[in-house]
């Protein structure tokens, strides 16, 4: 067995567990958990550090599931399911990171991240709809539930039409889109009992502004 099978899923891991959420907190004064929904994705440091801030913590989380699997798929071609592999790991790692004793995000900019690098055009009309649920209801949670599942929909309607390359229109990548869309599901079960039960919390454009730093 190469080295590099065991040592990029492992990189990309503790890649993933980096908690940037959590890091953005702490220069700004603010312990990320103890404030908000407790949770150390984009949402709550938006809410509770600021838009800028916020925008921050999406783009490096993202990234850092964008880049390795990006960059394994780009020097090691011919080992398709170490790509997965890694984009696997980078996820797991986000949601468990090391670093905070296991207890991270939901996963939903780094599972975007992942899908950008493995299926874009299916990933990019994800993010519209994303946004056109969240304009329209002000649910974040709401939003990346929808967004989640459509995207290996689109997969697999782009490889019925022959559009994309074999990559992205394989069936182990939309197998591989599935499992990632089940976890950031899951991650929002508490979510969808509140917005069930019309407790949940939405995201009002004016006390995002009034967050601002």
């Amino acid at each position: 067995m190469r080295a590099e099978f065991i040592l990029l899923p492992v990189a990309a891991y503790l890649i993933g567990a980096i908690p940037f959420g959590f890091l953005i907190g702490k220069l700004n004064g603010v312990d990320i958990r103890k404030v908000g929904s407790g949770n150390i994705g984009a949402t709550n440091v938006t809410r509770s550090v600021g838009k800028t801030a916020g925008k921050i913590c999406f783009g490096c989380d993202f990234l850092k599931g964008l880049l390795p699997v990006l960059l394994t798929g780009l020097f090691l071609p011919q080992y398709p399911w170490l790509t997965l592999a890694v984009g696997l790991a980078t996820l797991l790692g986000h949601i468990f990171p090391v670093y905070l004793k296991f207890k991270g995000g939901k996963g939903v900019a780094t599972a975007a991240g992942v899908a950008m690098a493995m299926a874009p055009w299916p990933l990019l009309i994800g993010l519209a709809v994303w946004a056109g649920t969240f304009l329209a209801t002000r649910y974040v949670s709401l939003a990346s539930i929808v967004a989640a599942a459509v995207v290996p929909v689109l997969a697999v309607i782009f490889r019925l039409c022959g559009v994309g390359n074999p990559v992205s229109t394989s069936w182990i990548t939309i197998g591989f889109l599935t499992l990632i869309a089940l976890l950031a599901i899951l991650r929002h079960i508490g979510n969808i009992a509140r917005l069930l039960n019309g407790t949940e919390n939405r995201f009002e454009k004016k006390k995002a502004q009034s967050e601002e730093k």
